[in-house]
């Protein structure tokens, strides 16, 4: 019963725009990132346009367990890219409890093999760069709930939602709710502040809203570029 009460507050705090109603603390307003507040660890982001295949970034002084992207797609990149894993794969989301590039929830849009809304965990304790990670670590997390999920088309303009309440992460898709699950328990010991992830997707019109984090821990990730999957 408390899944399904969950599941129909969830479909109602969606259709409200920019506000993440959080569990249990009330209430959380979701702000536009200014450009200066955006760090771009990969890639790059030129006037909220994405043109290469790889982008990493997320928003300085930020809470992790809450963020919204929302973007027009414009087709792909004039080159492509691989995983470190070498799979190729078309795909926009978003990054959750960002602590590094070793340690991160993953929240994606994806177009390869099928389009769905696919997350995972990535955890590798004592690791904190891609040179000591590469692509292990990962956990796929199933859902409770999942609805069938469009492929985006070029000139469609959309809005992917996520956050974490508890143990538990939904996801929505233009103000539906797309995807909802339960979180392994090592999520808990995550800590970082929400981004954003692209691979061999050109997008315009890129907007990323988030929570401004607490107290002290606005500051305490810095920003600096370094190689990532």
């Amino acid at each position: 019963m408390r899944g399904i009460m969950l599941v129909a507050m969830t479909i109602l705090a969606g259709c409200g725009g920019p506000r993440a109603e959080a569990s249990p603390g009330g209430p959380v307003d979701l702000h536009p990132v200014a450009h200066a507040a955006l760090c771009v660890t990969k890639g790059a982001i030129d006037g909220g346009a994405i043109a290469e295949p790889t982008v990493r970034a997320f928003a300085l002084q930020s809470h992790g367990d809450a963020a919204q992207l929302s973007f027009t797609y414009a087709g792909e990149p004039a080159k492509l890219r691989g995983l470190a894993s070498g799979q190729l794969r078309r795909q926009v989301g978003l990054k959750l409890r960002a602590a590094d590039s070793c340690n991160v929830v993953y929240v994606m849009w994806r177009l390869d093999p099928r389009p769905k809304i696919d997350v995972s965990v990535k955890r590798n304790p004592g690791m904190r760069t891609h040179e000591e990670c590469g692509a292990n670590g990962y956990t796929k997390v199933r859902p409770i709930h999942a609805a069938p999920v469009a492929a985006f088309q070029p000139g469609e303009s959309h809005v992917l939602r996520a956050e974490i309440r508890g143990d538990e992460l939904l996801a929505w898709i233009d103000g539906g709710l797309a995807w909802h699950g339960r979180l392994p328990d090592e999520a808990r010991e995550l800590a970082g502040p929400a981004g954003l992830r692209t691979d061999n997707v050109k997008l315009d019109r890129l907007e990323l809203a988030v929570a401004p984090a607490p107290g002290a821990a606005a500051g305490a990730k810095a920003c600096k570029r370094h190689e990532e999957e």
